[in-house]
């Protein structure tokens, strides 16, 4: 097990998040604890789930449905200061172990979204624990630039993206209480991302690069036309209504979007880092 962890570990951050084999197109972190007998720092890829709270993540100390409770849970029991790697970005996050009616919620709508975890609870024979990871601080790379960052991002709400088509897809006529989660949580995200680009990065562009003004005039149109479909999006998914075409021209005017200001900013960006 150590071994193939190790692949995981090592693919994971040689492709800034993205592995093959049984992690392929799904949410993956890394975490890092502090041993509770060693004091070493211990790497697990684990599984993880978007929460209601966008500041957190959940994961299920699941252990492939082993009867007793995985090494990295006694250690963030331990200490609780963790690290969490999700592909483009790395932070300190601390755990706090779910009880009572919360975990009981959290437990069911994961079930609810994959029916591995009920599997994996009755197999081990024990109450499987779930673990909220808030994040507490942030500290970029030195040896990233502002374009790498850029692009970073965007790939991290691809990724998301693509996996959230998937889950559409596959759910039928009901949206489950976890997708909806899911989606409301990344279209939070876009949202936050292109507020920061209105009010931060594109007015600096503005004023160090006056030539950009028609760039930066189409990338707010459309920030405002991907605010819309988001919008339309969160209606659908609260109503329960078929979501799957809206999800589709979101991503596909998204992609877009991202493609454009990628080709026009990272350039600029790199060379004034």
């Amino acid at each position: 097990m150590h071994d193939f962890n190790q692949q995981v570990i090592d693919e994971f951050r040689a492709n800034t998040g993205r592995v093959g084999g049984p992690f392929e197109n799904a949410r993956l972190i890394l975490l890092t604890t502090t041993g509770a007998r060693t004091g070493a720092e211990h790497t697990t890829p684990l599984g993880y789930l978007p929460d209601e709270d966008a500041e957190r993540i959940i994961v299920i100390a699941s252990a492939g449905g082993s009867p007793r409770h995985p090494a990295w849970f006694h250690n963030l029991v331990a200490n609780p200061k963790v690290t969490v790697e999700n592909g483009p970005f790395t932070y300190e996050a601390e755990a706090n172990v779910l009880t009572g009616t919360e975990r009981d919620d959290v437990f069911a709508r994961a079930v609810e979204a994959d029916p591995g975890w009920a599997d994996y609870e009755t197999r081990s024979g024990r109450i499987l624990p779930v673990v909220a990871l808030r994040q507490v601080a942030f500290a970029p790379s030195e040896s990233t630039s502002f374009g790498q960052m850029l692009r970073m991002i965007h790939d991290a709400f691809r990724r998301e993206l693509a996996i959230i088509r998937t889950e559409f897809a596959a759910s039928g006529p009901g949206i489950g209480v976890q997708l909806r989660v899911n989606c409301l949580s990344v279209c939070q995200g876009l949202h936050h991302h292109h507020r920061m680009e209105d009010s931060g990065l594109f007015p600096q562009l503005d004023e160090s690069h006056p030539e950009l003004e028609p760039v930066l005039t189409r990338l707010r149109a459309e920030h405002e036309t991907i605010a819309a479909l988001i919008d339309e999006l969160n209606d659908a998914v609260k109503q329960g209504t078929d979501a799957q075409p809206r999800v589709e021209r979101l991503v596909d005017e998204l992609e877009a979007h991202l493609r454009y200001e990628e080709e026009q900013l990272i350039p600029i960006l790199d060379h004034a880092g």
